[in-house]
């Protein structure tokens, strides 16, 4: 059976991952997604290694199951084709903060008064009514912002950002949620909505999780920040030759640890017989810890721990992970034949569904590839097109060997 999303239209208005990578996994699911770019592309269509311009690794990560759509949003025209191809869409995403968006004419209202059922996702760094809702925000901002970089300070000695852009990522999930949310209170009353998904209050409801910790309380009954976390121990292990991430976790995991490690004077041990005097002690106890695993091979101590059911694991490099036995037997990496950027990896869609699979139907497309055939599914006529191309509020991909020429027509 075809994805769970076959049928809805999305208008990915986004650049860079924050929306792009959202729209790529309604994509996955069967959505129609149109990938809406200014002339000049997505910037990431121009980071990292690439056989052909505008087709770098980058973007290739976050826009398959798409199809491209250039529209000049500086002009009316292009505007005005927004709004059109909005009439008959489910859902829209865009990044543009409040202020340009309103100098555009591509607030909540213009959109709710052509489509009133249109999902209207708008995110940005920081919730619009807010002192910050003006700033411009990428993912180091939002890592600085949000408390992610002063985390590494006490392990590191000073405020360090993660390196993956892990506020865009978990904003991009937050959307996602969002869109289906939206979506199907459409389905129960028929009724569109606007949605803001602000990447600041996301990434801090994130972090605090765990850290809010004893601020929980009013008063507070501890610091904030959760104290195995940043506990300077916490880190892979060295082993005689290599690394492990070795956690015992549960009271019966640490009892199957110690008596692996043949340690029964800390099974006996006060300090680390329970949650409580654990976390109490968990300095000492992630030191004592790094000492033990030091002291056996990476194979021997994988081999107990696996029989124990003590979770443990190998350290993957990001090289490692293209030939990792469990991403090889469950097929995650998917090599396919691009028609313009030749044989690709790409990873799989990692959920699975009984009923509703999602498959990579699309490869990402060059700029402006699917420019006439979008707009013609939406009624635009000859001579409004041949008008779009000669402003340049819409182009196409030249054809081979003519540059800057018309695909025929169909």
């Amino acid at each position: 059976m075809p994805g769970p999303l076959v049928g809805i239209r999305v208008l990915d208005v986004t650049t860079v991952v924050l929306g792009p990578w959202a729209a790529q996994t309604l994509g996955d699911l069967g959505a129609d997604v149109i990938k809406i770019e200014p002339p000049e592309g997505d910037t990431t269509r121009r980071l990292g290694p690439a056989r052909h311009p505008g087709m770098a690794a980058f973007y290739l990560a976050c826009n398959r199951n798409k199809r491209s759509l250039v529209l000049d949003l500086k002009q009316a025209a292009g505007r005005g084709a927004l709004l059109r191809l909005a009439a008959t869409a489910d859902v829209i995403l865009h990044n543009f903060r409040p202020g340009p968006a309103a100098r555009l004419g591509l607030e909540y209202e213009a959109f709710r008064a052509v489509n009133p059922r249109l999902v209207y996702c708008a995110t940005y760094g920081f919730r619009a009514r807010g002192p910050y809702g003006d700033k411009p925000a990428y993912d180091d901002v939002i890592q600085a912002a949000a408390g992610l970089a002063s985390l590494q300070a006490p392990l590191v000695g000073e405020p360090r950002y993660v390196p993956t852009i892990v506020a865009d990522k978990t904003s991009s999930l937050a959307v996602l949620s969002a869109v289906l949310s939206a979506l199907f209170h459409r389905e129960r009353t028929g009724e569109g909505q606007a949605i803001e998904v602000p990447m600041f209050e996301t990434v801090v409801a994130y972090v605090m999780v765990e850290h809010l910790y004893g601020e929980t309380f009013v008063p507070p009954l501890e610091t904030a920040g959760y104290k195995r976390i940043l506990n300077r121990w916490r880190r892979p292990f060295r082993t005689r030759d290599g690394y492990l991430a070795v956690v015992p976790y549960t009271d019966a995991d640490w009892r199957a640890f110690f008596a692996v490690a043949g340690r029964p004077d800390l099974l006996a041990d006060p300090r680390f017989t329970t949650l409580e005097s654990r976390l109490a002690n968990i300095e000492v106890l992630y030191e004592e810890l790094s000492k033990i695993v030091a002291t056996r091979s990476s194979a021997e101590w994988l081999d107990a721990l696996d029989r124990a059911g003590v979770p443990a694991t190998i350290v993957n490099t990001l090289e490692t992970l293209l030939t990792d036995p469990q991403l090889e037997a469950t097929g995650f990496w998917q090599i396919v034949d691009h028609p313009s950027e030749g044989t690709l990896r790409l990873p799989a869609i990692p959920t699975t569904y009984s009923r509703t699979p999602g498959e990579i139907r699309r490869l990402p497309p060059r700029l402006g590839e699917h420019s006439l055939e979008v707009l013609r599914e939406a009624g635009f006529g000859e001579a409004e097109i041949d008008a779009m191309l000669a402003s340049g509020a819409t182009s196409v991909v030249p054809s081979p060997g003519a540059p800057g020429s018309r695909p025929p027509r169909s």
